[in-house]
């Protein structure tokens, strides 16, 4: 016995409620649907249906198993699927979301080499900096920063960011360096309101979490100007930190009070829990965890 078919078999009889009509939605005989409900019967050891001459209910023993032949038939679709996906040409429209900077460094340039690859696929590109409702906003794809708490999204980490403190060279030569955290009470302070909105600083210290209010002296919530003021010499500044990171390689800011770090923030990629992914979803989420997983994010 073709133990998929009968399993199939079973679950239309179910679902239509007559040997007769599952025969006609099956196309095939009736004769051969009784003979396969019989035989799956008899190999299971057990009655899956109480039949009478005007319908057909399931035992106690045939609602189980009803419910385990769903799932493992759904199964198979999606193995099958998921393999002729891998196979089908990307096409059709892409909604992808990210944080503003993030996306413009990082997810733009694999967009763009995505499109080029790929020419009947395009592209929207949102760059937000707030948490995004994927599914209720009706995006595909989106690259997250931070903890998740939305379960119904699949989501795949690619890398972290630190929240690091930094200041110019010539900043730290004239106002001198930081051996912790409370030091900050006697610097100037770049506030980027988008990261610390509420003029507190947080540090960590054997597992302490150290709460440094500030002063700023200018506040700003778009990242570029807060980076160009540090930059500037205007102050020390707490930033994400691939934010600071050309800077930093530059040598136009130094990181200060490395050892007292929060724990870095994970770095995800993240599509709706959906039970059958398409071809181009599915080639987008592999091409930006290629990438992003080589990115240096510091």
């Amino acid at each position: 016995m073709d133990t998929l078919s009968a399993m199939t078999t079973f679950v239309r009889i179910a679902e239509m409620g007559s040997l007769t009509a599952a025969s006609v939605a099956l196309d095939t005989s009736l004769p051969t649907v009784v003979r396969t409900l019989a035989a799956l019967e008899k190999r299971l050891g057990t009655r899956l249906l109480n039949r009478t001459t005007r319908k057909i209910r399931l035992t106690d023993e045939g609602a189980q198993y009803l419910q385990h032949c769903k799932s493992i038939l759904l199964a198979v679709r999606e193995a099958e699927t998921s393999l002729a996906s891998r196979h089908a040409k990307p096409q059709g429209r892409l909604a992808i979301t990210a944080s503003v900077l993030f996306g413009r460094r990082y997810v733009a340039p694999i967009i763009c080499d995505f499109l080029i690859r790929h020419p009947a696929v395009s592209a929207q590109l949102m760059l937000l900096d707030r948490v995004v409702h994927i599914v209720e906003e009706g995006f595909d794809i989106g690259i997250r920063i931070g903890h998740l708490n939305d379960s119904s999204l699949i989501a795949i980490p690619v890398g972290e960011v630190r929240r690091v403190a930094c200041a110019s060279p010539g900043y730290l030569r004239k106002a001198g360096a930081l051996r912790h955290p409370e030091d900050l009470r006697n610097h100037r302070c770049v506030n980027f309101l988008s990261l610390t909105p509420g003029g507190e600083w947080n540090f960590q210290s054997a597992r302490r979490i150290l709460k440094v209010p500030i002063t700023p002296v200018i506040s700003s919530n778009q990242v570029d100007a807060a980076v160009e003021a540090c930059v500037k010499g205007l102050g020390l500044g707490l930033f994400l930190s691939y934010q600071v990171a050309p800077e930093r390689r530059a040598n136009r800011l130094s990181h200060v009070l490395e050892e007292f770090e929060p724990p870095p923030l994970p770095v995800h990629v993240v599509y709706p829990h959906s039970r059958l992914m398409s071809a181009t979803v599915r080639a987008f989420v592999d091409a930006s965890v290629e990438v992003l997983r080589k990115s240096n994010f510091d």
